[in-house]
């Protein structure tokens, strides 16, 4: 791997946004638990330490033995990362006499240092701290202050070491990717090489050196993870990847002949599956939420297994997990409590006894897209909204049947080609429909009627970990709940879901 900043995680809610910003000036980042350091490689060309939600005046505060960094490379403390070098080395991290959280301003900026440079005065910072640094070691210096902070920023004597109190990884702090851009290019001297097309190339590279003329299985879905895996790996080793795409009667509607209809244009070698009443038989009278998604996994699994054994020796099973599923994995305190299962299919490689390939696990959501617009991948594809793995499964609120199945994707079809052809499709992060395990009273010609429920749910987002509910024209709605009505017989009423996560999750179950 080329020239790369290292992250130390200290549990931050913001550590990922700081690894996003870096990224985005093409300077390869890592993210590492404070206490799962990595091999420490000339490739290191800087160190940053993240902020926390502890306090480092608690007695089990995360701690790090920063001397093995400070004066071999530039290091930048946020937040708690400032904090804990302040008191390591001699000064004093007090509480806050009052909370410091949102927006300040910078009323002292000094811009001699490489650090601050063409940062303004005035600039808008986004703080978010219980304790303040009130006083700095010997050899520390203030290097910018707000109104209410002294040591909102500050430079050890003599070295590439500094601390900020603020976030510069929000979008809240106005100036703060150049902040960063000061740091990463300027001072810990990053060339900024690392693009779509190097990855691309280095990565290809790779897969051949790692895979030879061995045999890959890789399950797609149509998604933009799968979908970018399968043609760098494609591009590495050609028709020793086998594809397998499961029609798990949980699809949108018409999925599952266009997406591989868009596959066999891209030349890849994919086989469909229709194991649509498999599915439909394992979910029965299934009502549980956690229970679809295990009966759903199992399937695919027995699905997935039963078709890779046709293929003679393979020794490879490839897959689109992206670098957040790495991170939330291996996490500071263990992994985050369970709040559903995870769409990809844990399992598959014990029971098929197969090494795995994992392409884009380092890249975000964002970055894989980009590397498909490198590789030409239809726009279509790239373009398409979030989808989770058990697909109508988990919008269908309470059993599977395959009636309920057919009203849900009639619903979805009409809610998602409308957005498409309003040209709204794009604002969006991701849309869906769920069918309610009710019915209400309505009057269709004069007569009474007693039936399904929808709910529209469409969201923005940058990455999924939060999400907005998403502002739609009313009268998009309008027509879009008219449409649905008269178009699909057994609905009788459309709502809307206006909840944000958090505190609600995107999909309903």
């Amino acid at each position: 791997m080329a020239e790369q900043i290292l992250i130390l995680d200290f549990g931050s809610q913001y550590t990922q946004l700081i690894a996003r910003r870096v990224r985005e000036l093409n300077v390869y980042c890592e993210i590492h638990p404070y206490n799962h350091l990595p091999e420490i490689t000339d490739d290191i060309k800087g160190v940053i330490l993240s902020g926390s939600p502890c306090s480092v005046r608690e007695e089990d505060a995360p701690d790090l033995d920063i001397d093995q960094f400070r004066g071999n490379v530039p290091v930048l403390g946020v937040c708690y990362g400032a904090q804990l070098m302040a008191q390591k080395y001699g000064g004093n991290v007090l509480p806050s006499e009052i909370r410091e959280y949102g927006r300040a301003r910078l009323n002292r900026v000094d811009g001699h240092f490489d650090l601050l440079k063409e940062i303004s005065l005035d600039s808008q910072v986004w703080m978010s701290h219980g304790d303040t640094i009130s006083d700095l070691p010997e050899n520390f210096d203030v290097i910018a202050s707000t109104s209410s902070v002294k040591v909102a920023a500050y430079k050890v004597e003599d070295e590439n070491t500094y601390g900020i109190q603020f976030h510069p990884e929000v979008t809240h702090s106005t100036e703060g990717k150049r902040l960063l851009r000061n740091f990463v290019v300027h001072i810990c001297g990053c060339a900024q090489e690392w693009t779509p097309d190097i990855f691309v190339e280095s990565t290809v590279d790779a897969l051949k050196a790692k895979l030879g003329n061995d045999k890959v299985v890789l399950g797609l879905s149509g998604g933009v993870d799968s979908s970018v895996a399968a043609v760098l790996i494609h591009k590495a080793i050609g028709e020793n990847l086998h594809c397998i795409f499961v029609d798990n009667g949980l699809l949108r509607k018409n999925e599952f002949e266009s997406v591989l209809e868009s596959y066999q244009g891209m030349g890849l070698n994919v086989k469909g599956v229709d194991a649509k009443q498999q599915f439909y038989d394992a979910l029965e009278g299934i009502t549980d939420p956690e229970g679809k998604r295990k009966a759903i996994g199992r399937v695919f699994i027995e699905v997935f297994d039963q078709e890779a054994h046709k293929i003679q020796d393979v020794k490879w099973l490839g897959q689109g997990t992206i670098y957040p599923d790495v991170i939330e994995s291996v996490s500071v305190k263990g992994p985050s409590a369970t709040i559903k299962s995870h769409h990809n299919v844990g399992g598959l490689p014990e029971k098929m006894n197969l090494k795995v390939v994992e392409p884009l696990n380092t890249l975000f959501k964002d970055e894989v897209r980009n590397v498909g617009r490198s590789l030409e991948i239809d726009p279509n594809i790239l373009g398409r909204h979030p989808f989770p793995g058990p697909g109508l499964g988990i919008r269908i609120l309470g059993d599977i049947t395959p009636e309920k199945v057919a009203i849900l994707q009639e619903v979805d079809y009409i809610f998602i080609q409308g957005l498409k052809d309003n040209g709204l499709y794009d604002d969006v992060w991701q849309a869906g429909a769920m069918l309610l395990p009710i019915q209400s009273v309505g009057v269709m010609g004069d007569e009474r009627t007693y039936e399904r429920v929808v709910a529209l749910r469409a969201v923005t987002s940058v990455d999924g970990m939060t999400a907005d509910w998403c502002h739609l024209p009313y009268e998009f709605l309008q027509d879009v709940s008219n449409d649905i009505i008269n178009k699909v017989k057994g609905v009788n009423r459309v709502v809307y879901d206006i909840s944000s996560k958090p505190p609600a999750t995107i999909e309903w179950e």
